[in-house]
Order: C-alpha cells, then structure tokens, then sequence
C-alpha cells in the first residue's frame, strides 16, 4: 500500500500549523511587542536607516512623523515611500524618507518601518531614541532575522546565511550565502527528511493494521532507500572542508629556516610593512596573524618563527608554537632560501609538509642560487622515505615556485597557484551545495548515523518498528538544520551572534 500525503500520520509532521504551533511551544513565547534599532554602520555616512517591527510600528511612527500633506502613516499603503519630517513635538529632528511594510508581506512578517534619514551618528540616534520613547523596545542582536524565523518567512539554514552573507569576506563567501539563502540547503534538506517520513508512516501504518498493509520483502527496499539517502548526505558532509575555506578562508601557514624570507613573504601578500624584517635570524619569535584576499580567495595568514634548533627560551616557544600551527593548516607556504644549502632543519620542514596541501617558493633568485628543484625533490624523499608508500615514492605534487620577494619576482604565479590548488574549476553555485556551517555538519553526521543503525537492524533482521525509531531519529536530526527541531537556547545562540540591527 503506497502512503500518499494524506496519510494522517504524514499529515501531522507536515502540517504547516502544527509547525508553527511547535515552533511558538520550543520558543517559549508569542512576540507581540515592537522592537527598534539602527541598522546601518554607526559612522558618518549619506544615509542611515532605523528599523522597526511588530504590531505597534505604523502607530509609533505616527508618533514622530509628520508629512506635507499631514496624513497618518497607519492610513497608507503597505509598501509605500513617504517624505517628510521626523520630529520631537514641534521640533524637527531630521528630514527623512520613511518606507512601509505590512505583515506578513515583509522581511519579519510583521509590520515594519524604516526611517532613511541622514547618516550622522547623533542623528540616528536621535530617532531611535524618540521611536524607544514613543513605545518601542530596543531590538536584540539579530531580532529582526529572528523574528522572521519564528514567522516562518526563513528556516534557520538561511536565517544563518543572512549572517554569513553580512559577514562575507569573498566571492566564493558572498556567492555561497547568497544560494543557502535562496533555499538551496533547505529544498536538499526537505527532499531527503520528505523521504524518510514516507517510509517511516508506511512502516507504522503496517504495524497498526498489518492485515491490509504486508511489510513482506519491505526491508530489502527500505535498505536500497537508505544507502540512496547515507550518499546523498556524506556527499553534502563533504563539502564541508571546501566551504568552511570559502567562508572562514585558508588557514595558512608560512613556514621556513630564520631569514628564509618568511615575513617579507607576509608584508608582500599584505602589501604594507606589517611584520617585522631584520637580516637578524631569529627576529620572528611568535605569531603574527593576518587576513589577506588574494584573487578573491580569503587567506588566513600565518607567519611563524623560523624552525631550527635554538637554546634561546623565547624563539624555542615560538618554534614550536610554528610547528603546532603547521599541523593545523589547511595550506602551508614552505619558503626555502635559495642562495644557502639546504640542511638538517630543512628535513625537519619536508615531514611536516607531506600530508598537507603545499606551495614550495624558492626564494632570493635574484642572487645567485645553490638549491634547484631537483634538489628540492630529492631532500623530500629522502627526509619522508620512511613513511612514504609505494605509491607516493617518486610522485612529487607540490608546486614548487622560483620567487624574489624582495624584486616581487613570481608573487603573481603564486596568487595564480594558490586560486587552481583550491577552487577554480570546482566551484559553482548552480547545482552545488556548500555545508560551511559546522552546526550542519554535526546534524548530518548524526543522521548519516541513525540510517546507518537502520541499515544494520535490516541486515540483522530485526523487526520493522526497530527501523522506524531510528528513521525519526535521522528525520529529527535532519529537522535541526533548518529549525524544525531547534530549542530556544540554540535560537538565541545563532541569532546573539548577529548585529543589532539585522
């Protein structure tokens, strides 16, 4: 018997009220009180803009506003632009061009206004003050994006990627909130959870009235559903790496013998003297930690002390604070001074780098040069020999690049390396689902888990209502992405993090 969305059982999980009804339950409370806050940069600037929302906004903005032809703004058209005055009883506080919105046909889902006004700091403080006065609250970091999860006009996977799209330091960034906005996590989501329910009323409507419905042979079905479902979901989980980088950038890590060039390496990509350089070895003794875009690629900058054998207390604790980040990484720069020997503290860099993705840069070629790339080959065999296999001897991967920091000879073959190591080619934001939340992460290894448990009861032959309870598990695993099973402490968590104004 072929459960359609009439079943009750199915009816029930999907219900749009019932939904809503839960959603309202795990928060706790109703929002019937209306909110403002300035959601513009607090400097001086063209324009700032002071938002509110809730069931109060048009009759607070009455309050403070007057127009040329002296109508209420609670008379208007919702989605409508009025010009007029913002003022302090008969005394005008700024110019302003005010835009309405009426619920649920708005960001929050509720009535909202928003006063354009000039974009002086004491300004727009100043109407906020007056709209607080006049009966609003202040909103809470991230109410506004909140309020419209709980409205039901976002699911918490896009209610994120507003965040993430505020926060974007990239293309690749801007490009991948901009899809998990538009739904792309949340269709993905829905199709395998749409799935899952199905089976599980199906398998409970059989144990209830098992003389119309037989389960004869279901279990080999079900089984060929969840290995469908398990790949769909790892395929998502790992894309997670690619798109933690897209949104957090590269962590790289700049490694290297003292004087190697490291720093200098750093104030080129930065383009300003932001390390210090000496031709003193050992100048570099801690951490210094910078963001660079290099070709829309976000880089995670990270120059460290010069690895070698030292008796001096300080540079020894940044040494090995240098090999401690170098196994972190997800890219490591190991620049190698051309114009000297290559020694035992090279052999040390070489085992560091052979399970990372590296960029090789044989710096100073603008002096005469001793290493050469064969070389370079040949020191990297020898010092990993021991836990090389039989596939990886004699396959040497890692660019190696001939550079002068210093006459900023092949920076651009390295920018160029670093956007075809990573992501030209591989990206697209069509089809492509990027997880780069490690929230999601979690929730799909946990689903990804439960269906493996139900793979497992098929294969020992347990009874089918043991499929079901691990079924609803995946389901309500799944439902955490997009806020079907959320409590508030996660809510207010994710939203805190956001900026007053959104």
């Amino acid at each position: 018997m072929k459960i359609g969305v009439s079943h009750p059982y199915f009816c029930y999980l999907h219900s749009p009220m019932q939904r809503k009804l839960d959603k309202e339950a795990k928060m706790g409370r109703f929002y019937n009180d209306t909110v403002a806050a300035i959601s513009t940069a607090m400097s001086d600037a063209g324009i700032g803009i002071v938002r509110m929302s809730g069931p109060e906004a048009f009759l607070i903005a009455d309050r403070v506003y007057r127009g040329k032809r002296k109508k209420l703004l609670s008379e208007q058209r919702t989605h409508t632009i009025h010009y007029g005055y913002v003022m302090d009883g008969e005394c005008m506080v700024d110019e302003v061009l005010v835009m309405l919105m009426r619920g649920p046909h708005s960001f929050t889902g509720e009535d909202t206004v928003e006063i354009n006004c000039h974009g002086g700091v004491y300004v727009v403080k100043r109407i906020l003050e007056l709209l607080i006065d006049r009966g609003a609250r202040p909103a809470e970091p991230g109410e506004f994006t909140k309020r419209a999860f709980l409205n039901g006009k976002l699911d918490l996977s896009q209610a994120e990627a507003v965040g993430d799209l505020i926060s974007s330091r990239n293309q690749y960034a801007l490009q991948s909130s901009v899809s998990q906005l538009k739904g792309n996590i949340r269709d993905k989501i829905s199709e395998i959870r749409n799935e899952i329910i199905y089976h599980t009323a199906f398998i409970e409507s059989a144990l209830d009235d098992p003389e119309h419905i037989s389960v004869d042979g279901y279990g080999e079905k079900l089984r060929q559903t969840v290995e469908k479902l398990m790949g769909q979901i790892r395929n998502l989980i790992d894309t997670y790496d690619d798109g933690r980088m897209i949104k957090e950038g590269i962590r790289t890590v700049i490694l290297g013998r003292p004087n190697a060039g490291k720093s200098s390496l750093l104030n080129v990509l930065l383009g300003e003297e932001r390390a210090i350089v000496t031709e003193i070895a050992g100048t570099t003794r801690d951490i210094l930690e910078e963001h660079i875009n290099l070709r829309g690629i976000s880089l995670n900058m990270i120059d460290t002390a010069g690895i070698r054998d030292t008796e001096d207390i300080v540079e020894k604790i940044g040494v090995d604070r240098a090999r401690n980040y170098a196994g972190q990484a997800d890219l490591i720069l190991y620049v190698i001074d051309a114009s000297m020997p290559l020694d035992e503290n090279d052999e040390e860099i070489f085992r560091l780098i052979r399970e990372k993705k590296s960029i090789i840069l044989l710096n100073k070629t603008d002096l005469e040069t001793v290493v050469t790339e064969e070389e370079v080959k040949n020191a990297y065999f020898a010092s990993n020999l021991s836990n090389l296999n039989s596939k990886e001897i004699n396959k040497f991967t890692i660019p190696i690049i001939s550079i002068s920091i210093r006459e900023k000879i092949g920076i651009d073959v390295l920018e160029e390396t670093l956007k075809v190591m990573f992501f030209e080619g591989k990206l697209s934001f069509n089809d492509e689902i990027y997880i780069t939340n490690l929230r999601h992460k979690t929730a799909l290894q946990d689903s990804f888990y439960a269906l493996e448990r139900v793979k497992d009861s098929i294969d020992s032959g347990m009874p089918e209502d043991f499929y079901s309870i691990d079924l609803l598990d995946a389901y309500e695993s799944l439902g955490e992405i997009t806020g079907e099973k959320a409590g508030e402490d996660l809510v207010n968590e994710i939203f805190s993090k956001f900026c007053m104004g959104k």
